[in-house]
């Protein structure tokens, strides 16, 4: 048995003219963004609203307000598990750059950011579902993630990524609005507030097998905290300005598609539980379809069983046996 998978990166630019490619998740923040009539004018809204955060968390030399902007670019992973040259879309993040408009440098942000997962969508929308169907309780099916888990740290430790990326990815996601959340005295002066959540979430523990570690932090002026995912030391293997790229991308999208929480007229306390139902809240200028992206979900899901899991069920079985973390 061949061990070795490959993996294919390709980078496009998000920008106004950016257009989704067939085989991105239509339900990733900004492939949503960008479909409609308003699509162009949705990127315009959110690359500015992006920038404009960016400078105000970047404030010390910065009288202005507009000394830096954030260039986004996507990456996506396509790999190949049998070496037949066919690939399946494995997943998709952003890298943010970062533009010094006072220097004239355009220095390396951070990878991961959003984070698209078609085999992600499979183990949450089918296999997680089909799991629970009929049954009177709850439950998590035995091995949940541990194939999603391992790929993507064969990834992070492939050649193909450490060719392409100079440090370790962060991901940046919502809070569980079924979680409470406790603000601790940790006060960090990029990341903010350190929150701690009251339980585990299965999200945590999904994430956990991607070798990743979870901390809870709210910006200055932002009104809820965020959750990082990350392998390492995020307060001291990153730079300031490294850390607001992905705050100020990540808190723009949230702001688009979890308004109740990200774009709430109330700041978080000390106690915090979120909201989806809260009316308290602003909308952006953004058009996004939220309906759309749960429904889409189940389909992206069931495209993953279709063309990946079942196709190379016991190729990916017998090497996820095998592979020692």
């Amino acid at each position: 048995m061949n061990n070795e998978f490959t993996f294919t990166i390709k980078k496009i630019c998000l920008d106004e003219n950016y257009h989704p490619s067939n085989s991105t998740r239509l339900t990733t923040n900004f492939a949503n963004l960008a479909r409609g009539e308003s699509r162009k004018q949705n990127l315009r809204n959110a690359l500015k609203m992006i920038d404009s955060r960016f400078n105000a968390l970047a404030q010390w030399d910065n009288p202005t307000g507009d000394r830096y902007s954030v260039e986004l670019e996507i990456v996506s992973v396509d790999i190949d598990v049998a070496g037949s040259g066919e690939t399946f879309p494995s997943i998709e993040v952003l890298k943010t750059y970062i533009i010094d408009h006072k220097t004239n440098q355009r220095v390396e942000g951070i990878v991961g950011n959003n984070f698209s997962s078609y085999v992600r969508d499979y183990d949450f929308s089918v296999l997680l579902l089909d799991h629970n169907k009929g049954r009177p309780q709850f439950s998590i099916p035995d091995n949940f993630g541990d194939l999603h888990g391992k790929l993507f740290k064969y990834f992070v430790d492939s050649d193909s990524y450490k060719t392409h990326f100079n440090k370790p990815p962060v991901i940046c996601l919502s809070v569980s609005d079924n979680k409470t959340y406790h603000r601790t005295e940790n006060q960090h002066p990029v990341l903010g507030y350190e929150y701690h959540p009251n339980e585990s979430s299965l999200t945590e523990q999904y994430f956990k097998k991607m070798g990743l570690q979870v901390r809870y932090f709210m910006p200055p002026n932002s009104v809820a905290p965020f959750a990082f995912y990350f392998f390492g030391d995020l307060l001291n293997d990153y730079t300031n300005l490294e850390l607001i790229s992905t705050i100020s991308t990540m808190e723009t999208f949230q702001k688009i598609y979890r308004p109740e929480i990200y774009n709430a007229n109330a700041v978080a306390g000390k106690h915090y539980k979120p909201n989806l139902k809260n009316q308290d809240h602003s909308i952006t200028q953004v058009v996004y379809d939220r309906e759309e992206r749960s429904r889409l979900a189940i389909e992206q899901g069931r495209f993953a069983q279709e063309y990946f899991i079942k196709p190379y069920q016991s190729l990916l079985e017998q090497w996820s046996a095998n592979y020692a973390v």
